[in-house]
């Protein structure tokens, strides 16, 4: 198969996945971090339903370049942005726990990020990521279909259209739907989460590797059942 015709299969099975659970679904949304993948995701879902939830995890921590991509993607495409807060600011949160991020990274995460996003998925029935298998050990069995539970003990279907993805086919189809990227790809970043724990990779192999200084791969976010990347 050549390269476009993978392409296009890619595309279309993605198109397949997104279109399969709207059908059924009365309240989707999507998480997004404005990489790449989610951009591409978002990209094919805006397809079906323009106006729909795109759920920004605010933690406070954020490169000044997230911010600014994020503002001018939400300016250009109209997006129905959802920012999702957290309990406390982050001098609150600092102010009662110190550092967590240098001192206790997954109970950072748990406040910032995990226990924020499960909450607000309580009002959505189909939860879209970005998430693909290469992306880390951790995803390797990921589903495109899958039942999530909610720590209330809702479950959602999680959907992960792009699960099959290479790094080559989600750079190639952001450049060929003419996406503009976040910028910190320029510097080298290739996997990029709160400013204080995101380094260039350690290993260029994997993509991840500059992530809470390789002390952890995972927030906790996509762990069924953890409870507050």
């Amino acid at each position: 198969m050549s390269d476009t015709a993978l392409q296009l299969h890619l595309a279309n099975e993605a198109r397949a996945a997104i279109s399969e659970n709207l059908a059924c679904s009365a309240a989707p949304c999507i998480t997004c971090s404005f990489q790449t993948e989610d951009m591409a995701v978002l990209w094919l879902l805006r397809e079906l339903v323009a106006d729909v939830p795109v759920l920004f995890l605010e933690t406070g921590y954020h490169f000044p370049e997230v911010y600014a991509y994020r503002d001018e993607m939400t300016r250009r495409y109209g997006l129905n942005l959802v920012n999702v807060m957290p309990e406390q600011t982050v001098p609150e949160q600092e102010s009662q726990f110190g550092i967590l991020y240098q001192s206790a990274p997954d109970k950072c995460c748990k406040l910032r990020k995990v226990g924020p996003l499960f909450r607000a998925l309580a009002n959505y029935d189909v939860w879209f990521t970005g998430l693909r298998r290469v992306q880390s050990p951790t995803r390797a069995n990921l589903a495109v279909d899958d039942l999530f539970p909610l720590p209330g003990g809702k479950q959602i279907r999680k959907i992960s259209p792009l699960a099959a993805w290479t790094d080559r086919d989600v750079w190639q189809f952001a450049r060929e739907q003419q996406i503009p990227l976040l910028s910190l790809y320029e510097q080298g970043y290739t996997s990029i989460g709160c400013q204080p724990c995101t380094a260039l990779p350690q290993d260029p192999a994997n993509l991840r590797s500059g992530r809470w200084a390789g002390r952890k791969l995972e927030c906790g976010i996509h762990i069924a059942g953890e409870v507050g990347d």
